[in-house]
C-alpha cells in the first residue's frame, strides 16, 4: 500500500509563506484523494506494492488505458505530493551544501542562476504542474516543467526528481491569489536544502524501502 508522507512540522509551521489552510486542505484532502486514488486503481490494475518510480516509469505495461490514465494522474499526484512536503520545513538549510552545490554550479552558473531558471520554469508553466529539478544516475541536474501531475520519472529516461516545486493553484491560490510569481519567490524560504542534498545523494529509487520513493 502506498502511503503518505508524515509531516515533519504542523500545518502552521510554514506561515507566513506559505498559510496554515493552504497546508492543511493540501495534505489532508488533495493528498490523502491521490494516495488513496492510486491504492485503488493500482490494486485493480494488480500493480499494488510495486516501487512507485518504477511504477511510474513502466506505464505503459498496464494495458487496460482507463487505469493507466487513473495511475498516471493519481501516482504522480501522490509521489509528486511526497516529494514537495518532505524538502519544506521551518527552519531547514536556506542554501545547498556540498556535493549538490557544487553540481548546481556546475550546470548552472550560480546557485541564484539555478532559482531563477527553475522559478520562470514554473511561472511559465501554463495552467497546472509542477517545476523540477532532477538528477540522473550520473548526478547531472536538469530542469523541466511538467504539466498536471506529470512528472521527470514517466519519461522513462532514469532522471530522478530531488526538488518539486507545486505550481497548481491549490498550493497557493488562498494566499497568492493569481500572484503565481510571488508564490515562487517566497517559496525558497521554505526549501530545507539538507533533504533535497539527501535526496540528490540517494539517486537510486530501489533503495527506498516505503514505496515512496524517498530513498529511505
Amino acid at each position: 500500500m502506498y502511503k503518505q508522507i508524515e509531516l515533519a512540522y504542523g500545518f502552521n509551521a510554514l506561515e507566513p509563506y506559505i498559510d496554515a489552510l493552504t497546508m492543511e486542505t493540501h495534505y489532508t484532502k488533495h493528498h490523502a484523494a491521490y494516495t488513496k486514488n492510486l491504492n485503488d486503481a493500482s490494486q485493480k490494475a494488480g500493480v499494488d506494492g510495486k516501487e512507485i518510480t518504477k511504477l511510474l516509469a513502466e506505464l505503459d505495461l498496464i494495458a487496460d488505458e482507463g487505469l493507466r490514465k487513473a495511475i498516471r494522474n493519481n501516482g504522480g499526484g501522490f509521489y509528486n505530493h511526497n516529494l514537495y512536503f518532505d524538502i519544506m520545513a521551518p527552519n531547514g538549510a536556506k542554501e545547498p551544501q556540498g556535493k549538490l552545490a557544487e553540481a548546481i554550479n556546475k550546470e548552472f552558473g550560480s546557485f541564484e542562476a539555478f532559482k531563477e531558471k527553475i522559478s520562470a520554469a514554473g511561472a511559465g508553466q501554463f495552467g497546472s504542474g509542477w517545476a523540477w529539478l532532477s538528477s540522473d544516475k550520473n548526478g547531472k541536474l536538469y530542469v523541466s516543467a511538467t504539466p498536471n501531475q506529470d512528472n521527470p520519472i514517466m519519461e522513462g529516461k532514469g532522471i530522478i526528481p530531488v526538488l518539486g516545486i507545486d505550481v497548481w493553484e491549490h498550493a497557493y491560490y488562498l494566499k497568492y491569489q493569481n500572484r503565481r510569481a510571488e508564490y515562487l519567490k517566497e517559496w525558497w524560504k521554505v526549501v530545507n536544502w539538507d533533504v533535497v542534498e539527501a535526496r540528490y545523494q540517494k539517486r537510486n529509487p530501489e533503495s527506498c524501502g516505503c514505496g515512496c520513493g524517498c530513498g529511505c
